[in-house]
């Protein structure tokens, strides 16, 4: 699994796997609050909702569902899709719910974290960089 993470124009840097590893479930159960979607919508809504830093392929997508169903957080339904063809859409359960709840308070507590010993910048410095 790759992710990149972008700043200013055309920067790119790779970010290890172990760095990023909890950060894609915790973005599909965050999509996947708005509502239920299929593969291809919750990659494409990961890519442009947070501006190319987490990109995921179908391939590493599917697994990362599958393991999401088998925990109980997400199920899943075949629905015809525009076109009349069969597409599986996924949304959360319950526990998928509570899960969320708690990603967002650990994420949050890191983001706190990292501010405080100067790695990732905090609101106000975000506002004056853009």
């Amino acid at each position: 699994m790759v992710w990149h993470f972008r700043k200013g124009f055309g920067w790119n840097l790779k970010l290890e796997t172990e760095l990023m590893r909890g950060a894609g479930p915790s973005a599909v159960l965050q999509l996947l609050a708005d509502g239920e979607k299929y593969g291809y919508q919750l990659v494409e809504a990961l890519t442009k909702r947070s501006k190319g830093v987490l990109q995921m392929g179908q391939s590493t997508l599917y697994p990362m569902l599958y393991n999401l169903e088998a925990k109980g957080l997400v199920i899943s339904s075949n629905k015809p899709g525009p076109n009349g063809r069969l597409r599986r859409y996924y949304r959360l359960t319950p526990a998928g719910v509570t899960r969320l709840e708690k990603d967002r308070a650990q994420w949050a507590a890191l983001v706190e974290g990292l501010q405080a010993l100067g790695l990732a910048p905090n609101q106000r410095e975000l506002v004056f960089a853009c």
